[in-house]
């Protein structure tokens, strides 16, 4: 037993590692990805654009990032998380560099394709982090790796300053740079993850062949998913981007301001994610997405009132009134939405190593895939929804629709599960 004892500190050591840098480069990977939710407000202006184009193009990397998850994933499970999100990196940082000198809206849109790609790391860093944890503490450490969404916060917090300072194009170039830095840091202080090491040593089977990888996205519990996924970690994204432009907009705030205010939302989205893994670990992830359901639901559907002027006819005359909710309130419903929308996001992936072990790639990058087109999708649909109804609060009735959708779908499952055969304990261990 004590000659066992140096290999397990290392591997100790060797996932606390991974664990820590893949965090790090999640977050410097996050604040690239969502880096026109400040430059795009300074774009918009100096090529007029519409809330429609506008929402598309702080949109499209959220496309690209969106959809190289499952490839970026399946990839991870047959080559190594290592090389994967380092090469991603390197290739993001060259679209953010060329973002630079874009001078068109189409030239933007283009280089916002390449910029998206750095959205693709949370599905190389959930496949290669959750290979060095045992189930019982996969929850924790997902939830620790999913605190890289405060790189949404970063960037709205640095960003205005450098665009302030020497214009949108510097905040292009510097946060390259960034990804640049990050990517050769992460290269050598990261080791493989233990199953390609045991793949090389000829201890473990070889990679299954590439449609076996997609074997599970038969199960209609996988949409189910990454339907869940769409709202806690798609509408983030969306509110991520939106927020600034929003705050501008309705409140009148300076742009500077605004990304700090719409830092109050993300910063809780982002950093309780690792409590929630936690909470998903010790009471099981299906409570915890039962609470952030509902308290979401009430959440959108406060924000989602529109501001009016209500007359109501009094015993002696009209009398008028006026409803709105002021800075202040917005930002502390804001606060609550993202926290518990931090909670859904663990508890969402908490689901997927328990569930298919052996699939963790695949199924995580088809669920990631959906999540981040839901922050595609949305801006656009706030963008379209504020032209056509000419009400800045519509953004929130989407969402209040689609959470409420997520809360009965569920709720649904789980009665048809609990009226099935009890299945075997290894199945169940996520969701109980």
């Amino acid at each position: 037993m004590t000659a066992n004892l140096p290999d397990a500190q290392s591997q100790d050591s060797s996932s606390r590692q991974a664990l820590v840098m893949s965090t790090i480069a999640f977050t410097v990977c996050f604040a690239v990805w969502t880096i026109f939710s400040i430059i795009g407000v300074r774009i918009k202006q100096e090529l007029g654009l519409n809330e429609t184009e506008f929402g598309l193009l702080v949109g499209t990397p959220i496309l690209t990032g969106s959809l190289v998850r499952m490839v970026l994933g399946v990839w991870t499970d047959r080559y190594g998380g290592r090389l994967v999100y380092t090469m991603t990196m390197l290739a993001a940082a060259v679209a953010t560099f060329l973002l630079a000198f874009a001078h068109t809206y189409e030239q933007m849109l283009v280089a916002a394709l390449g910029v998206g790609l750095a959205g693709g790391s949370f599905a190389v860093g959930v496949a290669y982090v959750s290979r060095f944890f045992p189930a019982g503490r996969q929850g924790t450490a997902l939830g620790i790796f999913g605190v890289g969404n405060v790189g949404a916060a970063v960037t709205k917090f640095a960003a205005p300053f450098v665009l302030i300072a020497w214009g949108w194009q510097s905040v292009a170039l510097i946060w390259a740079a960034a990804l640049v830095a990050m990517a050769v840091v992460f290269w050598f202080t990261t080791d493989d993850d233990p199953v390609i090491r045991e793949r090389r040593a000829g201890e473990a089977a070889p990679a299954r062949s590439f449609w076996q990888e997609f074997a599970p996205l038969k199960n209609l519990q996988v949409w189910r998913f990454a339907f869940y996924y769409f709202f806690s970690f798609g509408a983030f994204v969306a509110l991520s981007l939106w927020l600034p432009r929003y705050l501008i907009g309705v409140y009148g705030f300076g742009i500077a301001t605004a990304g700090m205010f719409g830092a109050a939302y993300s910063i809780p989205a982002s950093i309780f994610r690792a409590y929630g893994g936690v909470l998903s670990d010790r009471i099981g992830a299906r409570t915890v997405l039962y609470w952030t359901f509902s308290v979401c639901a009430v959440a959108t559907l406060v924000l989602s009132l529109p501001s009016a002027d209500y007359v109501v006819r009094g015993i002696s005359g009209p009398i008028p009134f006026h409803f709105e909710i002021g800075p202040l309130a917005f930002i502390a419903v804001a606060f609550v939405l993202g926290f518990f929308m931090s909670l859904g996001k663990a508890a969402v992936y908490k689901h997927i190593p328990a569930y298919y072990p052996q699939s963790v790639g695949a199924v995580g990058g088809v669920v990631g895939m959906i999540g981040g087109l839901g922050g595609f999708v949305l801006p656009i649909a706030f963008g379209a929804l504020n032209d056509l109804t000419g009400v800045w609060s519509s953004c929130f009735m989407l969402l209040f629709l689609i959470v409420v959708s997520c809360l009965v779908w569920m709720h649904v499952a789980i009665r048809r599960m609990e009226r099935a055969p009890v299945k075997p304990a290894s199945l169940s261990y996520a969701a109980e």
